[in-house]
């Protein structure tokens, strides 16, 4: 054999190679090309739903804000309702209760003196009394 004849061999073996590794790439690409299609037609779906939800969720969250500055308003209507009764009515109230718990004790004492008579004997007598 002549240099020439392997030469030609080794070039249409090479021709060979590198048309099997072109239609390989082709198949490889094709399905690529396949895998994206099928990939962006199930995605659609999913992010139509997502979009939807993030919606709903938007409005809960719109609802919970609202519930939210309702509550601060009742909260600023109770402070401001307990510091008026407090005001108005606190002191007075503080002062009958303290009041009437001096009143109790004394009724108290004087009950416990009157059925122990003899139990403060070093007092002195009271004016007019023999």
């Amino acid at each position: 054999m002549s240099p020439g004849w392997l030469a030609a061999g080794a070039a249409v073996l090479l021709a060979l190679v590198v048309l099997f590794v072109g239609i390989k790439a082709a198949r490889f690409f094709d399905e690529a090309t396949k895998a994206m299609r099928k990939a962006q037609e199930n995605t659609d779906p999913l992010f139509t739903e997502a979009n939807t939800t993030l919606t709903h969720v938007n409005t809960q969250l719109e609802r919970v804000d609202g519930i939210t500055a309702n509550a601060r308003a009742v909260t600023g209507n109770v402070s401001a309702l307990t510091s008026l009764f407090t005001a108005t009515l606190g002191g007075p109230l503080v002062k009958a209760a303290a009041l009437s718990y001096g009143v109790s004790k004394a009724v108290k004492a004087r009950r416990t003196a009157a059925e122990q008579p003899n139990k403060h004997a070093k007092r002195r007598p009271r004016r007019g009394a023999k």
